[in-house]
């Protein structure tokens, strides 16, 4: 059984690769017990979506600066 800590560290590398189908099996029956991690999960998912509608930087203020 994972402990938080593993669980979290397997949420947020789930982000960046596809998990072993072990790693996977472990993480559901996890957040399937445990509402902190899939609370997490959320947090983790919300930040990834935000940051992708994020612009960035397109050379607006910083460019204004250097003027």
């Amino acid at each position: 059984m994972l402990r938080c800590k593993e669980a979290t560290h397997l949420i947020s590398q789930q982000q960046d690769r596809q998990l072993a189908a072990g790693e996977r099996l472990q993480l559901k029956l996890h957040l399937a017990m445990c509402s902190g991690c899939r609370n997490f999960r959320a947090q983790m998912n919300f930040l990834r979506a935000a940051c992708k509608q994020y612009p960035g930087d397109q050379g607006g203020e910083d460019q204004a600066k250097a003027d």
